[in-house]
């Protein structure tokens, strides 16, 4: 029962954590992202104007962030440069585009740019390609010294 309610953290489960949130996080976007994407590859470019670029550039914009920035948080691939866009989109999304909506419809909207600040602040943990990466130049390194 003590271990419910302790404040230490434990290195491991962090990390698992931060695979758990990544990967539910850029699933839960991808259904956003792709029916965007579609609509890119068809040549439709109707889409909402938030920040006076255009539709066309707004469309491509946000579905690069929901579709392509996703997928790399889903595997850990410059995670913390990916979710800047993502932080971007979800910040247009609730405070320009869906500004005159109560909150309960913007909750998730909200929710998302949460778990991207997260991940932004924090990384993307050791289980991902970030990680793979930054130990393969250690290694490199090492050898080459």
């Amino acid at each position: 029962m003590k271990s419910l309610f302790a404040t230490s953290i434990n290195p491991s489960k962090v990390h698992l954590a931060l695979l758990l949130l990544r990967v539910v996080v850029a699933c839960t976007m991808l259904f956003h992202g792709i029916p965007k994407l579609e609509k890119l590859l068809a040549g439709d470019f109707t889409f909402g104007d938030p920040i006076g670029i255009g539709s066309g550039p707004s469309l491509v914009l946000a579905a690069f962030a929901e579709f392509a920035c996703s997928l790399l948080v889903f595997i850990g691939l410059g995670t913390r440069l990916a979710t800047i866009p993502l932080i971007i989109t979800m910040l247009v999304a609730a405070f320009i585009a869906h500004a005159d909506d109560p909150i309960t419809e913007k909750d998730l909207i909200l929710l998302y740019l949460l778990v991207y600040s997260v991940l932004l602040l924090l990384g993307s943990g050791k289980y991902s390609v970030d990680n793979l990466l930054r130990k393969n130049s250690a290694v490199k390194a090492t050898a080459s010294v």
